[in-house]
């Protein structure tokens, strides 16, 4: 893949993984603008990276356009969408699936599924036509869910399904689409949750994330995962869900155990 003098949008790019796909590209020759609700740590990154940084609200439409002309003005066309910024929200104690605040599941959606649909709204066309990557970061939760937060799980899964129809829609017209679904990674998003379920897989570094990543950009691999047992245990829950499923609440009820009746 050629990446010299190409540019690139990563969103959530002040910390964590998006911090290291944003490295990752500008050690390819990528310039890179940093998005993130961190504006300083963004600034920081986009100009470590070549580019510069900005503090945007990913689930403003109209503050996302305004950034799409202003990269192209000061970087040129975007070439690589990283669509990378996402929340969680840790269930409360005693707390059912449904019980998140309505406010909880209204944030999880907008920044988990809707700035990516944003993104594509505006980019996808154009980037087909100039053979253009965009990344949705999942999660191996939105494969898999994921013990004490319903939100995070429903809305990660509503944006595999959204990568699924950007690949399908658009793959024709030239646009590379990838759907990142990482397991456990030491990132700020999981300080604090190092002993719940997603931590049985083991964590790794952001920076083996991104190399991951650039590696199926290479392969032109639309499902990335970062776990060798991810793609096993999503062939197990296709194969048996009612076994699946009862697994899930054994491990729930461990997880619990562990940790004093909290999810985490």
């Amino acid at each position: 893949m050629d990446y010299e003098g190409k540019v690139a949008i990563v969103t959530g790019a002040a910390s964590g993984i998006g911090k290291a796909i944003a490295q990752a590209l500008a050690a390819k020759g990528v310039k890179v603008a940093a998005i993130d609700r961190d504006a300083e740590g963004a600034k920081a990154v986009g100009e470590a990276c070549g580019g510069f940084g900005a503090g945007v609200d990913v689930t403003d439409e109209h503050a996302l356009t305004r950034l799409y002309v202003g990269v192209e003005k000061r970087l040129g066309p975007v070439d690589f969408y990283i669509s990378n910024a996402g929340i969680g929200v840790s269930d409360g104690p005693g707390w059912g699936a449904g019980d998140a605040p309505n406010a909880s599941w209204q944030a999880c959606w907008d920044v988990n599924v809707m700035a990516s649909v944003y993104a594509a709204r505006h980019l996808a066309r154009s980037m087909a036509e100039r053979g253009g990557v965009f990344v949705v970061t999942a999660s191996a939760a939105g494969l898999l869910n994921m013990i004490g937060d319903a939100p995070y799980s429903a809305t990660k899964a509503a944006a595999v399904a959204f990568a699924e129809s950007l690949a399908i829609t658009h793959g024709d017209d030239g646009l590379q689409v990838h759907c990142l679904c990482p397991e456990g990674v030491k990132t700020p998003l999981v300080k604090g949750m190092e002993g719940g379920a997603q931590g049985l897989s083991g964590y790794i570094e952001a920076d083996d994330v991104a190399r991951i990543l650039l590696e199926a950009f290479e392969d032109k691999r639309f499902l990335v995962t970062t776990h060798e047992q991810t793609p096993q245990s999503v062939a197990m829950k296709g194969t048996d869900y009612n076994r699946w499923v009862g697994g899930m609440r054994k491990l729930r009820r461990m997880v619990m155990d562990a940790n004093s009746g909290k999810p985490f």
